[in-house]
C-alpha cells in the first residue's frame, strides 16, 4: 500500500516507481525529505547508448571488433578509442563531471541534513563525480571498496594481437603482456553526506540520520570495514547490464537508515534498490527514465525475491 511522507507541508507519496528524468522529477520534491539516496549512476564509459554522456562522435565508439563478436556478451561494445586519444576523447572526463553537476544540487536539496548519498560511479571517473558532488554542497565521507570475486578479465593478450597480424617475432616478444586494464575485482562506492548544524549526535535527535549501524555491517558483510566482499547471487542477473548484488544494496541501506525511513534511487535501473528497501522494511521512491526498464521494475517489485541471509558473524 502506498504511503505518504509530509515535509514542510508538502505531501510526498512513497513506495512508488516514477517513469521520467530524475533531474526534472526531483524539482517537485520538498527539501530535507529523503533519508538516503543510493544509486548506481551511469559510469560514462559507453557500456551502451544510455551510458554515453559526452559529445564525442568517435565512429568506433560502441562498435564491435571481430574478436568481440566471437567473445560474445562479455565484451558487448567498444567503449574506448582504438587509434589513440583525440582531443575530443580527452574531454570525456570533464563532460562527465558536468553531467553529474546537472543533478547533484537537487540531490543535496532533497536530502535531510546528515543524510547519506551512496553512489556507484565506476573507477575511471569516480574522482570527477566526487568533485561535482562536493561543488554541489556534499561532504565526501569515504570510498568503500566492493570486491567482486568473479570479475571478468577483458584485457586482450598482446601476443594474440601480433599473431593475428602474422608477426610471430613480436608475438613471442610480448608474450604475457595484455592491452587494457587489470582484472576489475574492485569497484568504488562513494559515500557522501549532507552537512548538519552541530554534532552528529544532535543531528540524530533532530533528523534521525548521520551515524552508521555497525551491527548491520557485521550482519551483511562480516565486519565494520570499508572493504566489502559480495558476489552476485542467482537473483542478481538478467535484468540490467550493470546490475548490482541485492545483498550489497540491502547492507548499504541498513548501514545508514532505520526501518520505515525513506530511500530514493534517481537512476533505478533494474530496481534493486527498491527490492532491497522493501526487504529491509524501508520506504522507497524509484525514478527511471527508460520506459522499458520502468515497466520491468514494476513487474519485479510486484514479485520481489526473498533474500535468504546467512549470518556472517
Amino acid at each position: 500500500m502506498r504511503r505518504t511522507e509530509v515535509r514542510d507541508g508538502l505531501a510526498l507519496p512513497t513506495d512508488r516507481i516514477i517513469c521520467g528524468d530524475s533531474r526534472k522529477v526531483l524539482k517537485t520534491f520538498p527539501e530535507n525529505s529523503i533519508h538516503l539516496i543510493i544509486s548506481d549512476i551511469p559510469y560514462g564509459i559507453a557500456l551502451d547508448e544510455w551510458d554515453v554522456l559526452h559529445k564525442n562522435t568517435n565512429s568506433a565508439l560502441l562498435g564491435q571488433s571481430p574478436a568481440q563478436r566471437t567473445a560474445g556478451k562479455v565484451f558487448r561494445r567498444r567503449g574506448k578509442p582504438i587509434n589513440g586519444w583525440s582531443d575530443a576523447d580527452k574531454e570525456i572526463p570533464r563532460e562527465y563531471q558536468e553531467w553529474v553537476s546537472t543533478w547533484a544540487a537537487e540531490w543535496h536539496r532533497v536530502l535531510k541534513p546528515g543524510g547519506s548519498a551512496i553512489v556507484f560511479a565506476g573507477r575511471r571517473y569516480a574522482a570527477r563525480c566526487i568533485v561535482a558532488m562536493e561543488e554541489a554542497g556534499f561532504n565526501f565521507r569515504d570510498m568503500l571498496s566492493w570486491y567482486r570475486p568473479r570479475a571478468v578479465h577483458k584485457a586482450q593478450r598482446a601476443n594474440i594481437v601480433f599473431e593475428k597480424r602474422k608477426d610471430l617475432k613480436q608475438a613471442r616478444n610480448w608474450l604475457g603482456w595484455r592491452l587494457g586494464n587489470l582484472r576489475p575485482n574492485f569497484e568504488p562506492i562513494l559515500w557522501f553526506f549532507k552537512s548538519y548544524r552541530i554534532t552528529i549526535a544532535d543531528n540524530l535527535l533532530e533528523h534521525e540520520v548521520g551515524a552508521y549501524n555497525e551491527q548491520a555491517l557485521v550482519k551483511w558483510f562480516g565486519s565494520p570495514s570499508n572493504a566489502l566482499e559480495v558476489d552476485h547471487g542467482p537473483e542478481d542477473r538478467g535484468l540490467h547490464q550493470a546490475q548490482k548484488p541485492l545483498r550489497l544494496i540491502c547492507g548499504l541501506i541498513e548501514m545508514v537508515t532505520r526501518p520505515h525511513q525513506l530511500v530514493l534511487d534517481p537512476f533505478a535501473g533494474s530496481g534493486t534498490s527498491g527490492v532491497a528497501a522493501k526487504l529491509t522494511n524501508r520506504k522507497y521512491i524509484l525514478i527511471e527514465q527508460s520506459d522499458i526498464l520502468c515497466n520491468s521494475i514494476k513487474s519485479r517489485m510486484a514479485n520481489p525475491v526473498q533474500l535468504c541471509l546467512e549470518e556472517t558473524s
